[in-house]
């Protein structure tokens, strides 16, 4: 008897229905992005990869698949439309999320009222240095992409490991966007130990100041450059032709977003200088992300190119890309998406945003590329990969090594030559001299004509003091006291410009 009714609840049980463990919630999503594509994180070039992701997140085993993301776009530049947009909408109702903004001065102001009213923030830009503080302000604030600080880690452990001593870091100032002023600034932070020059370039409001930019390579021994691909090739040219590319100096060119607006490394223009530019570049060395060859993300960009052609963007050449922004926003839905389920699940409502935010920090995920390390900071590890010219026949470029940002550790592939990263022959013009010593050393040499000058100046002193001792003695005394009262004051002086300076 005890038997069947064991039996008898055994079945029950099964027939009961099995409690699920998804969550059903409408989420507003903002997202503030420009319109123009001539902006490489345009929503028109972004929108494919989101609407991959919540596609995505509806088939992932239904965990995710009761969120339903309402997205609204919104138009906005690099000043203060983002903000004015947020207050506009959220006039009517907030957003529970908000992607974007990328430009810096954009996303400031964005971010700050944000975090006053408890939205979390996600971004594939607000890059610079400044918003590594998340004390306060920037407190919701989660960056999907690598910072500049993550990139100029790159160059830290560079000098470390090589024992450069100093750097000129040349960079493009565009007074908008000022993607390379905020890159570079993060390798100024990073490397404030050494010595280093800047060099600011407005190519766009005239001619390049070539001399200027050697007479300032000469006096160091790194050059980082970030600007565009066409002024990277007139500095390389200008540098091969002085002769600067003989391995005394090594050059290096960032290539920002995986996209070619900067400096991607290409010498090929199909004119009178190319073979010329070939032989620069050879010594040109290009960091930039690193990039992945998993399967899952093949599929990703032909499904955004196809969306994109779908949609006709006309105004568009390179919109079929896959750049740093369009993969970042794709993970930074899935990442919201983990975190406001786990919120969730714990007790916590889409509103509390401080919450989600924490859940977002300090984790690892599997995003489109690849794996997705989030540091406590809310701020992504950053893998970056170094190329340099391999083939210099065919000016073909390969990947030397790669930086991992998580273990701060790099992996050195086969085609790596320490040769290229080891200072050479930046003092051989004194010692090139013909040898006229008629085979006695150069330290025995001077010895001796030291000495010679040396018994032939004593010689005539103690002619001078045996004729004239009165004499000398007086205009000795009164040039001593001259001397004295001049050192005096040069010390005094010295003093005060050090103090001022100071």
């Amino acid at each position: 008897m005890a038997c069947f009714i064991s039996l008898c609840l055994s079945f029950l049980l099964l027939l009961k229905p099995i409690r699920t463990t998804t969550i059903t919630e409408d989420v507003e999503v903002l997202v503030i992005l420009p319109k123009n594509n001539s902006y490489i994180f345009s929503y028109p070039r972004v929108a494919p990869a989101i609407e991959y992701a919540q596609q995505r997140l509806k088939k992932d085993d239904g965990q995710y698949s009761g969120l339903n993301f309402k997205i609204q776009y919104e138009n906005s530049g690099c000043g203060n439309d983002a903000l004015f947009t947020l207050v506009d909408i959220s006039c009517e109702k907030k957003p529970d999320l908000i992607l974007g903004p990328v430009c810096e001065y954009a996303a400031a102001s964005v971010v700050r009222l944000a975090s006053h009213w408890n939205i979390p923030v996600i971004s594939a830009g607000a890059l610079a240095t400044g918003f590594s503080n998340k004390n306060k302000e920037y407190s919701h604030l989660t960056r999907i992409a690598p910072s500049y600080l993550k990139m100029a880690d790159t160059f830290a452990e560079m000098f470390h490991h090589f024992t450069w001593k100093g750097a000129l870091l040349i960079y493009e100032d565009d007074k908008e966007e000022r993607n390379c002023y905020f890159a570079l600034e993060g390798v100024f932070v990073l490397l404030e130990e050494y010595k280093i020059e800047t060099y600011v370039i407005h190519s766009k409001e005239g001619r390049l100041d070539i001399d200027g930019i050697l007479h300032h390579i000469h006096d160091t021994e790194v050059v980082i450059m970030c600007t565009e691909a066409d002024v990277i090739r007139e500095i390389m040219l200008a540098a091969h032709r002085r002769r600067l590319t003989n391995g005394s100096y090594v050059f290096f060119n960032i290539e920002l977003f995986n996209a070619s607006s900067y400096g991607n490394g290409s010498w090929k223009r199909g004119d009178k200088y190319d073979n010329e530019a070939r032989q620069a570049y050879a010594s040109l060395n290009t960091v930039t992300l690193l990039r992945t060859v998993k399967p899952e993300f093949e599929n990703f960009s032909m499904e955004v190119k196809k969306s994109i052609q779908k949609a006709e963007v006309h105004d568009c050449e390179d919109c079929g890309s896959i750049n740093m922004f369009v993969e970042g926003f794709h993970d930074a839905l899935l990442l919201y998406a983990i975190a406001l389920h786990e919120a969730m699940k714990n007790g916590f409502s889409k509103k509390d945003g401080a919450e989600i935010t924490s859940r977002m920090w300090n984790r690892t995920f599997e995003g489109i590329a690849g794996q997705v390390s989030m540091d406590a900071n809310g701020d992504r590890d950053g893998d970056f990969s170094l190329m340099v010219m391999t083939d210099l026949e065919a000016g073909a470029y390969e990947v030397v090594a790669n930086y991992f940002g998580v273990n701060r550790s790099f992996q050195v592939l086969p085609a790596f030559n320490i040769d290229r990263f080891t200072l050479r022959g930046r003092h051989k013009a004194h010692t090139e001299t013909p040898d006229k010593s008629c085979g006695l050393g150069v330290s025995a040499l001077t010895g001796i004509i030291v000495g010679a000058l040396l018994g032939t100046a004593l010689l005539m002193a103690f002619y001078f003091f045996s004729k004239n001792y009165r004499i000398t003695v007086e205009r000795r005394t009164q040039t001593e006291e001259c001397d004295i009262g001049k050192h005096r004051q040069l010390r005094e002086d010295s003093i005060r410009s050090n103090f001022s300076a100071a």
